[in-house]
């Protein structure tokens, strides 16, 4: 096929030549994809992003050749110069170049409808998000694939549904992918994300808080460090809702999100950690009490001045797909189910005290947990390790699989980076605002009162577990004889830090 004299120019040969390059490897790559079924995301990333940009670059160079070229040549000619070329379909040459230029303009955008469906899906995929910058994501997208969430795409609940929000996400994106070009990216990554979309547009499309008000029995079990690993179980009645049902989120945990009601407040440095001030707002009435803590004054001028937040799911349920649990609770999950053995003596204490250290990177850590654990029980109990190998090698693995699922050195992640505002044990969770220290001009106080949230219906050892009826509740009994320090200081300033 011999070129029209217009696109005898270098640019549009350079981009008919980038143009078939690049069409050509989508198509072998495609194929490679299919055939082997290779559903990798860096290979889709070529195939329906990367080649396609390419392969667009090059189209637009050969109609620019032509432009340029035909320009050139009618400023050099005295004829008479004429605005637009003329298209006679009565010309052979001009009607084969007619239906030429239409066949492969058809065939052009059947691809790019199918190019643009499969890119929108890549990059909508978990894969996509969670493979591709795998140093940044990976806590993220470990943590993710161990959630209650795993069987929920990322963009449900980063994007949800709508344009909008969908351009506003790519357009994020693009702002991380030059982060992670250019290593300026923080370790960790920040948190809270100032710009999520609230929880009432993507949680509550499957969440829906009208009706997940019923009360819940609650079972925890800890394991002590002594010789024995001694169980402690604790049963709660968790007040998620009201005690009938049918009064729906006028009482309990979920009342915090009453669409009658308004709670808004203001936090230091706008961390949602440490809270400054609290405006409850009774939509129903007009009835408006402000709460502030003389421990942490805030002036009028700083109130009026701060964007207050308005009270969500998420400022509870904070981590409901990242969760990074520390030492002591991936321990107790693998000790109750068995993958770390009960019968070995001062186990818990012998891994908390190697997990209490910071290691540099993953490899080190696990090679550490292994040899220090091994080390303890051949020099400590040397006839119990040479008749228990395989229990003692068993818990080893099943600690560093919970280290590698909640520690990652590299981008300096651990359970307290990124605290969990449910409960209170490690953290200070529901006390940000329950502390008894709020207070509003009325004489109203935001209670320190742990059966708000739940009451206590057994608690004990395997041997002595006391138990109460469910409409009364027991007093909290700490594991650990400690006299009344629970009653005086919170769970997280001793719990963070007891391992």
């Amino acid at each position: 096929m011999k070129l029209l004299p217009a696109g005898r120019n270098w640019i549009t040969i350079i981009g008919l030549l980038i143009a078939s390059i690049n069409f050509l490897m989508i198509i072998v790559l495609f194929l490679i994809s299919t055939i082997f079924d290779k559903n990798d995301t860096n290979l889709g990333l070529f195939i329906y992003i990367i080649l396609p940009g390419f392969l667009l670059f090059g189209l637009i160079m050969i109609p620019s050749g032509v432009i340029i070229s035909r320009k050139k040549r009618i400023a050099s000619t005295t004829a008479e110069k004429k605005r637009l070329p003329a298209i006679d379909l009565n010309n052979p040459g001009h009607r084969n170049a007619f239906i030429l230029f239409t066949i492969i303009t058809l065939i052009i955008l059947f691809l790019s409808v199918y190019g643009s469906f499969e890119a929108y899906h890549l990059t909508e995929s978990v894969e996509f998000c969670g493979t591709l910058c795998h140093k940044v994501m990976e806590p993220e997208y470990t943590a993710y694939q161990n959630s209650s969430h795993a069987n929920v795409a990322c963009v449900e609940c980063h994007v949800g549904s709508g344009a909008s929000w969908y351009v506003k996400s790519k357009l994020s994106g693009l702002h991380q992918v030059y982060a992670v070009a250019t290593k300026t990216y923080p370790s960790p990554i920040e948190t809270p994300l100032h710009d999520l979309r609230p929880a009432r547009e993507t949680c509550e499309k499957c969440h829906w808080p009208q009706k997940f008000y019923a009360r819940n029995l609650q079972t925890n079990k800890y394991f002590l460090t002594d010789s024995l690993n001694s169980e402690w179980s604790i049963f709660l009645q968790m007040k998620i809702g009201p005690e009938f049902s049918d009064l729906g989120l006028t009482e309990g945990i979920h009342w915090h999100i009453n669409p009658d009601i308004n709670i808004e407040y203001i936090s230091e440095n706008d961390k949602r950690e440490l809270i400054t001030y609290v405006k409850f707002t009774n939509n129903a009435t007009g009835e408006v009490t402000i709460y502030r803590n003389p421990d942490t004054e805030i002036s009028d001028s700083t109130v009026a001045a701060a964007s207050a937040r308005t009270m969500d799911c998420i400022d509870c349920h904070n981590r409901p797909s990242h969760k990074y649990s520390s030492p002591p609770v991936y321990f107790d999950k693998a000790m109750l189910t068995n993958e770390v053995s009960q019968d070995i003596p001062f186990i818990k204490r012998t891994a908390m005290g190697i997990l209490r250290n910071t290691f540099t990177d993953k490899d080190t850590a696990l090679m550490q947990i292994r040899e220090t654990i091994i080390n303890y029980y051949k020099s400590d109990f040397s006839g119990y390790f040479e008749n228990n190998y395989a229990k003692i090698d068993k818990s080893v693995a099943a600690l560093q699989k919970g280290y590698s699922q909640n520690t990652f050195a590299g981008m300096k992640v651990t359970y307290d980076v990124y605290p969990d505002h449910i409960g209170h044990l490690e953290s200070e969770g529901c006390f940000r605002c329950h502390n008894d220290a709020f207070t509003s001009e009325n004489g109203r106080v935001i209670k320190r009162d742990c059966n708000l949230c739940h009451t206590i219906i057994g608690q004990g050892s395997r041997e002595m577990i006391r138990f109460t009826n469910i409409k009364d509740t027991l007093e909290f009994q700490h594991p650990v004889d400690i006299g009344t320090a629970w009653k005086e200081a919170n769970c997280s300033e001793c719990h963070k830090y007891l391992y």
